[in-house]
């Protein structure tokens, strides 16, 4: 399990804790520090089936001056400006054993995805 986080933000400090509490074993990547390739990043989005904008924090994009269509054809343009300021990126976002991927900043689904890891 793979589990990228901004340690400074409350729901992954809980997604850790929640883990950490069922025993769960991850890796911890600082996606700040340690930011994505555009592969990583695409390969993310197509796990989850979503598109880039659908995980991008608005006021961080804004801030980042990424102002960009929100359709297929600027899809690539999207992974590249966010990789270029990964603190657009929503957080955290948790790749399971199985391959699944999702942005667990909700409780039912951080514990949908400890319920799928420990059976």
């Amino acid at each position: 399990m793979e589990l990228w986080i901004n340690p400074s933000c409350s729901k992954c400090r809980g997604a850790k804790a929640e883990l950490d509490a069922a025993g769960i074993s991850y890796t911890e990547r600082r996606y700040l520090d340690d930011p994505p390739s555009a592969a990583e990043l695409a390969e993310v989005l197509d796990r989850m089936g979503l598109d880039p904008w659908h995980i991008a924090r608005d006021a961080e994009t804004r801030a980042a001056g990424i102002d960009l269509p929100q359709d297929p054809a600027h899809r690539d343009d999207w992974i590249a400006a966010m990789v270029a300021a990964p603190q657009t990126i929503q957080r955290p976002i948790i790749t399971a054993t199985d391959g699944t991927t999702v942005v667990a900043r909700d409780a039912a689904t951080l514990d949908d995805l400890v319920a799928r890891e420990l059976s």
